[in-house]
């Protein structure tokens, strides 16, 4: 790490302000500058990961190459920043006092008592320096929840001691909001200025600050915010909400963040080519006619739960320069196909346990029975091939063990390795597996190669004893992981695009690189138009959905 530098970013005034985001754009346009950079997020929550929360209450679990269940800003970070974290990426207050009690229990204090400080915030400086070890010219940290709350003072003390250690290398960015006041019409700087109070208790003035505004902000506000807590207008940037996000980039790039930051580290300045981000910018804003994918979902009306899914969606329509609606349809309502007549496409993502399975059953059914375009993820490919057991093998109590443990026909099991397993937390079979795809398949045609790897996050697998049943009334089996015979990829053979994939495929899309997968069943969409016109409807029909 002798040549790399550290930008911190902590949030102000209220949780959900987009860290994530800015920091993310921080990355974008320093990579784009030619730097390495790499991303780091220090999560206060007492978990040791976020693999055993709700997605009502977090979000989605995003899983890494290595196997690693994070926070859902790791994928932003991939997304955005087109790169492959780890676990080294993802650190929270559980890990942390894991470790050190773990150390405690096997003598390694000799007796000394543990304390927050230096116990605790060492650990915490320890990681940083090591992931920085690979010597990436930029690592970004992002520290979750917000100024304020208690579980997250560690956190900030180790950043008070990383500038004193590096003061030559560290900068620190403040990201607080700004709320308008229709009634007063003005903005109301108070809360910035009581989140700054805030660090200043902690020892830390950042060194930039990024105001998240509804309305664009006046230089008086500026130079308001310079007096009252220090920071030189310079360094004060303004960060609005845009549709779509990436129009962030060329803002901060407008007023010259990438050109500062390089300023503060004592950087010759190099110019950062956004062109690629420019033009997807502008291929999403041409009005076109929109396609219409319904996901069938259990988690509805919450924090997230599917986010990969939807930008992996939304990038494979932009690739095919269409505008998207995802009409998102709570599987536990659907009693009837009349949601389901109106879409172009459907998707059933991944899930956990039978609340809804029978909604999206119905969906694959109307899917396979109508020639609807569909794609089945995780438990997706599951409920695809139940479905199928059902209505065309005549198998009518096939379900998955995971849904009754008593049936006599179950088509999905528990993964041998699965059998044992008694504790919760990072159990699954979890991360990047390889993939063996057979040739003359839509999945080959969608891939082009043999040899694939994606990233998965399941317990229970295709029960290979039904396998020459399925295999001689329609379905193709064609991806193999051929180390457990395992089942990974399944598709109708005489259905235009009807796939299911045992992984989680949209862990591996970006806005600017589609997953085949995904590519491929909005290029069936279309091809499905040629043939068939489903017709655009009005705002009040597309809201009776």
């Amino acid at each position: 790490m002798k040549n790399t530098k550290f930008i911190a970013v902590t949030g102000g005034v209220c949780s959900s302000l987009g860290k994530g985001i800015l920091i993310s754009s921080i990355g974008t346009l320093l990579k784009n500058a030619g730097y390495s950079v790499s991303i780091i997020k220090w999560d206060p929550y007492l978990n040791v990961d976020p693999g055993t929360m709700s997605p009502h209450v977090h979000g989605e679990v995003f899983v890494t190459d290595d196997g690693a269940e994070t926070d859902l800003d790791l994928g932003h970070y991939e997304r955005i920043l087109d790169i492959n974290l780890t676990r080294d990426s993802s650190v929270t207050s559980g890990q942390i006092f894991k470790e050190i009690l773990d150390k405690e229990r096997d003598g390694y204090f000799l007796g000394r008592d543990i304390q927050m400080i230096p116990h605790v915030v060492d650990v915490i400086k320890e990681r940083l320096f090591k992931f920085a070890s690979r010597d990436w010219d930029f690592v970004l940290v992002e520290v979750g929840g917000t100024v304020g709350d208690l579980e997250g003072e560690i956190f900030l003390e180790a950043l008070r001691q990383i500038r004193i250690i590096l003061p030559d290398k560290f900068m620190h960015c403040h990201l607080s909001y700004v709320p308008y006041l229709t009634w007063a019409n003005e903005v109301k700087t108070k809360p910035t200025q009581h989140s700054m109070l805030l660090l200043k208790r902690f020892g830390l003035i950042p060194d930039a600050l990024f105001l998240r505004v509804d309305e664009e902000i006046d230089n008086f506000v500026y130079k308001k915010l310079e007096l009252n807590l220090g920071i030189s207008s310079e360094y004060i940037f303004q960060v609005p909400t845009f549709s779509p996000v990436y129009k962030l980039f060329e803002y901060l790039y407008n007023q010259n963040l990438h050109i500062k930051i390089q300023n503060k580290f004592g950087l010759k300045p190099r110019d950062s080519d956004l062109s690629a981000w420019k033009n997807l910018v502008n291929k999403i804003s041409i009005k076109r006619d929109k396609l219409w994918i319904g996901l069938i979902a259990k988690y509805v009306g919450e924090n997230d739960p599917y986010l990969s899914v939807f930008e992996a969606i939304k990038s494979a329509c932009y690739a095919h320069n269409k505008n998207v609606e995802i009409v998102v349809i709570d599987s536990e309502d659907l009693n009837g196909v009349e949601k389901l007549r109106f879409l172009n496409g459907i998707i059933i993502p991944g899930g956990f346990d039978k609340r809804g399975i029978e909604g999206k059953i119905l969906a694959a059914q109307y899917a396979r029975e109508n020639k609807t375009p569909f794609l089945g993820l995780c438990m997706g490919m599951q409920v695809m091939l139940i479905e199928f057991a059902r209505n065309v093998l005549g198998l009518k109590d096939a379900t998955s063990a995971e849904f009754s443990s008593a049936a006599q026909h179950q088509i999905i099991v528990p993964m041998r390795s699965q059998l044992k397993v008694k504790t919760k937390g990072a159990t699954m079979r979890l991360g990047l597996y390889p993939c063996t795809i057979k040739e003359g398949t839509k999945t080959f045609k969608a891939y082009q190669k043999t040899e694939i790897q994606e990233r998965h996050r399941h317990r229970y697998e295709f029960n290979n004893k039904y396998r020459e049943t399925f295999e001689n009334s329609g379905v193709i089996f064609s991806g193999i992981y051929k180390k457990e015979n395992l089942v990974e990829i399944s598709e109708i053979e005489d259905h235009p695009f009807m796939i299911g994939s045992q992984f989680h495929p949209e862990f591996l899309s970006k806005p600017l690189k589609a997953h085949p997968l995904f590519y491929a069943f909005v290029q069936a969409i279309l091809e499905r138009q040629d043939n068939f016109y489903v017709a655009q409807y009005d705002n009040y029909q597309m809201e009776e959905l």
